[in-house]
Formats: C-alpha cells, structure tokens, sequence
C-alpha cells in the first residue's frame, strides 16, 4: 500500500481528454480508484456536468433536440457549466486538499467547438480569460488512440449522443485539434497511447503519481 506522501502532491487537479471512445472514462476511473484505494480524498466528476446546473446545461448541449444549436452558443454554455462546475465542486474540493478528475475540462471546447467547429480560437481564448483566468488542471492526460477504434467502441457501445454521431472528418478535426493543444502545453498535457492495454496505459498514468 503506498502513503498519502509518496502519491505526487504537484497534481491534484487532473483532467483526461480525447475523442470519443479513446478510453479516458475507464482511465479516469481507474486512477480515482487507485487514489481511494491508497487513502486519498479524491473526487470523480466530468464535464459538461459535475453540478445539478451543469448536468442540466449538458443535457442540452447533447440533446437531439438541440442538434443545430449554433456552435457559439455551445461554447457559452460549456463555459456557463463550467464556472459553475469550478465554483461549486473543484475549487472547494481542492481547498480541503482533495484530489479532483475530471472527465474532459477546458481542452475539449478548444477541440470540439474550436477545431471541430471552426470557431475563431481567439474568441473562445477571450471568453476562457474572462470566465477562468488562470484556472487550469495541474495535469492532463490526452488519450491519443487511432480514430478507427475509437469510433468502432462509440458504435458497439449504443446510446450515441450528437456529436458521436458525426461523420469522420471532424472526428479528424478533433484529434489534431487535441494534438496541436498538446503541442502548445507541454507541460501541462501528457499525451499517452491509448492504442494499448488498458492496465499497461494505467501504470503508465500511475508513473506521474508514484
């Protein structure tokens, strides 16, 4: 069993991201469990979501109802979700100094509405300057995984939401977005091959954190 002093101190807000169907969910439960299992206060939470008004603004932004919703708009509410999301969850877990994993974070509007949806990405820099600042994940895993696969595990897991059910070019979109993002952060995005064993990605997170 490891002591709370040997599991990284540096990094206690961390976030995993990639497209759909690259394997950060399971990853993101396997570290949370790992971090439970060796005595640490950890909170699992994703987004859009991770408080009451979040998960109602996510069930917009992922409703067939809303599939023409303009991308701009995405974009404010993601950021709506997200202030709210920081306020009422992260920033308190992290002040009774709890670790924090979040399913995606900021990268994936870059990504998706940015890279995706061709969205000017200094409108969506000037719009996370206000609302954020300066907050960010002290660590983000990018799960990196050949499309191919990814979209074959979307399809045999059923219950496709929007923007899974989009075609293959701005899936494409999406993966290069999240690379050029890495790229641009380095310090902050570990980009991780998730073309892999599940255990075998899992240790690999683990060496940040031991």
């Amino acid at each position: 069993m490891v002591s709370n002093q040997d599991i990284n101190a540096m990094y206690n807000f961390i976030s995993f991201e990639g497209v759909e169907g690259c394997g950060k969910s399971t990853q993101a439960k396997k570290l949370y469990d790992y971090f439970l299992k060796n005595n640490q206060d950890t909170i699992l939470t994703r987004e859009p979501g991770g408080t009451p008004l979040a998960e109602k603004i996510r069930e917009l932004l992922l409703s067939d109802d809303f599939i023409r919703i303009c991308s701009k708009t995405e974009i404010l509410l993601n950021y709506a979700a997200r202030k709210d999301h920081i306020k009422k969850l992260i920033q308190p877990a992290l002040d009774l100094k709890k670790k924090v994993i979040s399913d995606r974070f900021f990268d994936s509007t870059f990504a998706y509405q940015g890279f995706g949806r061709d969205v000017n990405l200094e409108l969506i820099a000037a719009i996370h300057k206000e609302i954020l600042k300066d907050f960010a994940p002290d660590i983000t895993f990018l799960i990196d995984i050949d499309l191919d696969i990814a979209l074959n595990r979307v399809k045999s897991r059923g219950n496709e939401n929007k923007f899974d059910l989009m075609g293959l070019e701005f899936h494409k979109k999406i993966k290069n977005g999240f690379l050029v993002i890495a790229k641009n952060n380095p310090d902050r995005i570990k980009i991780i091959d998730g073309n892999r064993d599940i255990e075998e990605i899992h240790q690999e997170i683990l060496s940040y954190f031991i």
